[in-house]
């Protein structure tokens, strides 16, 4: 497994990073099975948080005897210093380890700096001190932000949603982390699950060598493949642009991402899925969202309480509650002509 270095960390990282948001969704014993696989194969590099359920409980129980070869990342959303003391204390113990490599801000809505009113950068350089986590990263969806951190000589690593489909102004990040000597952490590298051949989107990243993307990964052939393409990393060749510049043509223009800031719905709609439905049934395999259940699922859309608490959280500035009726309307056009 080829390793890069993340940055002034100087952490030697696999290039191949192991993103745990899926491991919620399966068992202790499933989670042990990829992440001991995964480790077995060369991937030292885990990317969770305190916000993802029992993920960290999970990466303790399947890697803990191994803690001083692998990495570990999580996260804290955190607004105030004794949340974020609780968070890190949490986690130290779901993770069974006394320090954590990487201590990621979870997408705070600017960037924390010293004697800030909140204390959170204090506060993370006090842990630092004691010996509870050796750097501070990170995370956002908002570019300036993004670049701000990079540029501040305050944050080690910052983390952030780059992919095949990705903006020139975003990759202006790349190497603007390379210029300050900050590890850049890719999320979202197949964006939210729309980009479907993971061959192209993984050339894409590798052609930057100070980049480590983080794959989330559920399942053992979702591991296999990215196994297989660190193995054999696919040439970044005129035939894969042509199917990175159809990916962009077919998703340009605003849409949804998939990244869950504007959770929970008070109407229970699950809005990260339902705002991409007419993707969904286009790119994937639509025949799962002809069923019962995530039919009655999209039709809690006609239900919207029209809170407005879903735009204002979302990261991009989408106007969801038009966006989730407009998706609920091609729906039933297409359940009606497809549902046989």
């Amino acid at each position: 497994m080829d390793k890069i270095v993340l940055g002034r960390t100087n952490l030697l990282a696999s290039r191949v990073g192991f993103g745990c948001i899926p491991i919620q969704r399966i068992s202790f014993d499933d989670a042990r099975h990829l992440l001991r696989k995964a480790y077995n194969s060369g991937i030292n590099f885990f990317d969770t948080a305190r916000a993802y359920s029992d993920s960290e409980e999970k990466i303790g129980y399947a890697l803990a005897d191994v803690r001083k070869e692998i990495i570990i990342a999580t996260k804290t959303m955190a607004k105030d210093k004794n949340t974020l003391l609780e968070h890190l204390d949490t986690s130290l113990k779901n993770l069974k380890t006394d320090y954590i490599d990487i201590y990621q801000l979870h997408a705070p809505e600017y960037m924390p700096r010293p004697d800030g009113p909140d204390e959170l950068y204090d506060t993370l350089i006090n842990a630092k001190k004691a010996g509870k986590i050796r750097f501070i990263g990170i995370t956002n969806h908002k570019l300036e932000i993004a670049k701000e951190a990079a540029q501040s000589n305050l944050y080690d690593t910052v983390q952030f949603p780059l992919s095949s489909l990705s903006s020139e102004d975003d990759l202006e990040l790349v190497e603007i982390c390379r210029q300050n000597n900050v590890g850049l952490i890719a999320m979202k590298a197949l964006a939210g699950g729309l980009i479907t051949k993971a061959s192209s989107a993984f050339s894409f990243l590798w052609q930057y060598d100070n980049v480590v993307p983080i794959w989330g990964i559920q399942k053992e052939p979702e591991l296999d493949e990215f196994l297989d393409l660190a193995k054999n990393p696919p040439v970044l060749d005129e035939e894969m642009m042509k199917i990175i510049e159809n990916d962009r043509v077919e998703l340009s223009g605003a849409f949804c991402r998939g990244c869950g800031y504007c959770m929970p719905c008070p109407a229970g709609i699950p809005i990260p899925m339902a705002a991409r439905i007419s993707l969904l049934l286009r790119r994937a395999p639509y025949q799962p969202y002809l069923e019962d259940e995530w039919k009655e699922k999209m039709e809690l859309i006609s239900g919207c309480l029209e809170c407005g608490q879903c735009k204002s959280k979302c990261p991009y500035e989408l106007d969801t509650p038009n966006l989730l009726k407009r998706m609920l309307g091609e729906y039933r056009e297409f359940y009606a002509a497809h549902k046989k």
